[in-house]
C-alpha cells in the first residue's frame, strides 16, 4: 500500500477527528474497529438529518480498508445518502487522512456503505419522511 495522494472532497466532513494513543496498536496504527464505529457515526449522522430523527444501523453493505490511518493523523468522514426506502436508507461514507504535518498529504484510507432504518420514538420502525 503506497501513499496515494488525493484531495479532500470540496464539501464539509459529517465527522473530522484525531485518534487518540488508545486507539492505537503497539505498532502505531489505529485499530480498524474504531474506524468501523467512526464510520457508523458519521453515516449514522447523515441518515438521521435525512429521517428527521431517530436511525438504527441495520446493515454494513461494504466496507473496505484501503490504507492504515496512524498516529498523528487527522482522519476526515464524508457520508451521502445514497438511496431512501420506505423506512430505510443507505449511506456511503468515505474516509481521508491527512498526515505528516509538515509535508502534508492526503490518503483515502477506508470506503464504506451502510443501512440504517428509521425509528419513532419506541424503537419500532417507521416510515422516513419525504425529502424537502
Amino acid at each position: 500500500m503506497s501513499d496515494y495522494p488525493v484531495t479532500l472532497p470540496g464539501k464539509q466532513p459529517v465527522l473530522r477527528v484525531m485518534p487518540m494513543p488508545a486507539d492505537l496498536n503497539p505498532e502505531g496504527d489505529v485499530f480498524g474497529g474504531w474506524i468501523m464505529s467512526q464510520v457508523d457515526i458519521a453515516g449514522g449522522i447523515a441518515a438521521g438529518r435525512r429521517a428527521k430523527g431517530r436511525v438504527a444501523t441495520i446493515a454494513v453493505n461494504a466496507f473496505l480498508f484501503k490504507q492504515p490511518v496512524s498516529k498523528g493523523d487527522v482522519v476526515s468522514f464524508f457520508a451521502d445518502v445514497v438511496r431512501v426506502g420506505r423506512t430505510s436508507i443507505t449511506v456511503n461514507v468515505e474516509v481521508y487522512a491527512q498526515r505528516r504535518p509538515a509535508d502534508e498529504i492526503t490518503v483515502k484510507v477506508t470506503e464504506a456503505t451502510l443501512t440504517y432504518v428509521a425509528l419513532d420514538k419506541d424503537g419500532s420502525k417507521r416510515e422516513v419522511p419525504p425529502a424537502q
